[in-house]
């Protein structure tokens, strides 16, 4: 029996995007990983996240992939002192979403696999330590890389699923009384 897990990303933009998600789709149910999304898989009238959340309780992990959504042509991040500048020339933001659904996943306990876009700025939740230590970054530019067939795909996806593995089943186990 596939484990559902939920799979959240924006909606793809070009032809690289929407052949990585096909390729993920397919590679998690080679895994017998069951993927829903929102929209696709799953759908309902009621508010959106209300319904994301009722969907995450029938899920046992979430996968969010942080596409690229937004580019930033000329930009500057400033600190504190307004010394230390980042260059944010040429960089990205994603869809809120992928902020947003991580989020709520880590609210309920799920174990949370996120990949980013080369070039997604690596903020609030898709910020190293913020979730994970290691966040995979794929280069959909490269088309003749195929990310799941790499050594560091296989690596973190493993151990996600075997998160995934122990959530559903400790969701079979009843509740003790004393």
């Amino acid at each position: 029996m596939k484990k559902s897990v939920f799979l959240s990303y924006p909606r793809p933009v070009n032809e690289n995007q929407d052949n990585f998600i096909k390729n993920l789709k397919r590679y998690l149910q080679t895994i017998e990983l069951e993927p829903r999304t929102l929209g696709i898989t799953d759908y309902d009238y009621s508010v959106p996240l209300q319904t994301i959340r009722s969907l995450m309780y029938e899920c046992n992990g979430l996968l969010n992939v942080s596409f690229r959504r937004y580019k930033i042509d000329k930009g500057t991040k400033l600190s504190k002192d307004q010394v230390d500048k980042d260059d944010l020339n040429g960089k990205w933001f994603t869809s809120p979403y992928s902020q947003i659904e991580p989020a709520m996943a880590f609210q309920m306990g799920l174990p949370i696999l996120i990949i980013r876009e080369k070039d997604v700025i690596p903020d609030g939740m898709l910020e190293l330590g913020a979730m994970a230590n290691f966040i995979p970054e794929v280069d959909l530019d490269n088309t003749s890389m195929n990310f799941f067939e790499t050594e560091e795909a296989h690596a973190v996806i493993d151990s996600w699923k075997t998160d995934v593995g122990e959530v559903y089943k400790k969701k079979g186990i009843p509740k003790k009384l004393y």
